[in-house]
C-alpha cells in the first residue's frame, strides 16, 4: 500500500521545514466566488487542526483580503505553530477615482490596484506591507510571484533584493511563484534559490516540470512546493465544463481526466486522493498546497491526503497510457 509522506521536509538547506500538506490561500481572497468571514477563519482553524500547517498567500489573493483575512484567523496562534509564505512583484495602492476594482479571478475584494514593482525599494514596501495585514514580524518564506515576463527586473533588482533580505535574516527562504516550470527551471539554474511554487505542471495531467524544472532542482538541492494538483479544478470534478487551466477543459482532456478517474474508481480510490499523492513520486517535492473554500474541504483535503492507494494504481495508470511509466512515481508504484 502506498503510504502518504510523513513528517516535515527541508526547504533547500534553509532550515525552513513544511508539513506534506499545506493551505493554500487563494480562496481566502475571494476567488471565483465570495466567502464569508467567519468561515475563512474556520477554514484557517481546520487546517490547522488537520495538519496543514504550512500556510501560503499572496497580496495578489484578493487585492491584499487573503492576507488580512488569514492575519485576523492566525491571532493568538502560536506563531511557532506555523510555516507562513507570501510572494513579491505586485504592490497594493489604493484605486485612484473612478478606477474600478481590478478582478482577476477575485470579487468582492477592497478598494485597491495592484502594480507591478521589482525594485529594491518596492520588494522591502510590498513584504512590509504584507506584514502589516497579515499580524506577524515575520514570514518564514518569499515568493517572487509570477514574474515570467519581467525577467530582466528579477536579474536586476528582484532576485538581488530577496537574496539581501535572506542573508540579513529578515526571511529564512526565498524562491519564486510560477505556472510555468520551463522558466522556473532556467531561474533555479541561474539564481540560487531555497525553494519553488510550481503550480499545474507537475500533476496527473501536466507532466511538464518532469522534463525541465525537476531535475534541475534535484541537481541544486531545490525544493518543490506542488500547487494547482487539481489543475483548476477539472481533478477534483471532472465534468463537462470542469475548469482547467483557468478556463473550460478541451474535451480531449476532459476524456483523459475522466479515464484518469475511472482507473482510481476501479481501485476504490478518488481521483481527488490520486492527485494530491501523485506529486509526491519525485524526491525534490517537499509539500503541496491546495485550496479550500469551506472547513469542510479543508477537512476532506486532509482525509483524502490519508486516503489509502494500492500499490497497482500508478503502475494501471501507466499501462492504460495515462501516465509515463519511466515518470517518478509515488512509493509503492
Amino acid at each position: 500500500m502506498c503510504e502518504p509522506p510523513n513528517g516535515p521536509r527541508e526547504l533547500g538547506r534553509s532550515g525552513v521545514t513544511v508539513p506534506p500538506l499545506g493551505l493554500g490561500c487563494a480562496p481566502l481572497g475571494n476567488l471565483y466566488r465570495a466567502v464569508p468571514e467567519e468561515r475563512a477563519r474556520a477554514v484557517v482553524h481546520t487546517a490547522l487542526a488537520t495538519g496543514a500547517r504550512y500556510l501560503d498567500t499572496a497580496p495578489h489573493y484578493g487585492v491584499g483580503l487573503s492576507e488580512e483575512r488569514l492575519g485576523r484567523a492566525l491571532r493568538g496562534v502560536d506563531r511557532a505553530h506555523y510555516v507562513l509564505s507570501t510572494k513579491v512583484g505586485r504592490r497594493l495602492s489604493p484605486l485612484a477615482p473612478g478606477e474600478r476594482p481590478p478582478g482577476e479571478g477575485f470579487v468582492a475584494t477592497p478598494a485597491r490596484a495592484r502594480t507591478w514593482d521589482l525594485t529594491r525599494a518596492g520588494i522591502r514596501a510590498t513584504l512590509e506591507e504584507s506584514l502589516e495585514r497579515l499580524g506577524v514580524p515575520a514570514v518564514d518564506i518569499v515568493y517572487l510571484h509570477d514574474v515570467e515576463h519581467h525577467l530582466r527586473e528579477v536579474h536586476e533588482s528582484g532576485y538581488p533584493a530577496l537574496a539581501e533580505l535572506r542573508a540579513e535574516g529578515t526571511v529564512r527562504a526565498i524562491g519564486f511563484g510560477l505556472n510555468h516550470s520551463g522558466v522556473l527551471a532556467d531561474l533555479v539554474a541561474e539564481l540560487d534559490v531555497d525553494v519553488v511554487l510550481c503550480a499545474g505542471r507537475w500533476t496527473l495531467l501536466d507532466q511538464a516540470a518532469a522534463v525541465d524544472l525537476l531535475p534541475v532542482c534535484a541537481r541544486r538541492g531545490t525544493s518543490v512546493v506542488v500547487g494547482g494538483v487539481y489543475n483548476s479544478g477539472l481533478l477534483a470534478d471532472p465534468s463537462p465544463g470542469a475548469p482547467y487551466d483557468y478556463a473550460p477543459a478541451p474535451p480531449a482532456v476532459l476524456a483523459r481526466a475522466r479515464e484518469l478517474a475511472a482507473v482510481c474508481a476501479a481501485f476504490d480510490v478518488p481521483l481527488k486522493a490520486a492527485a494530491l499523492r501523485f506529486p509526491f513520486g519525485h524526491p525534490a517535492v517537499a509539500a503541496a498546497v491546495v485550496g479550500a473554500a469551506s472547513p469542510e474541504e479543508a477537512a476532506e483535503n486532509a482525509a483524502l491526503f490519508r486516503h489509502p492507494i494500492p500499490d497497482g494504481l500508478w503502475p494501471a495508470l501507466a499501462a492504460r497510457g495515462l501516465l509515463d511509466p519511466e515518470l517518478p512515481l509515488p512509493p509503492g508504484g
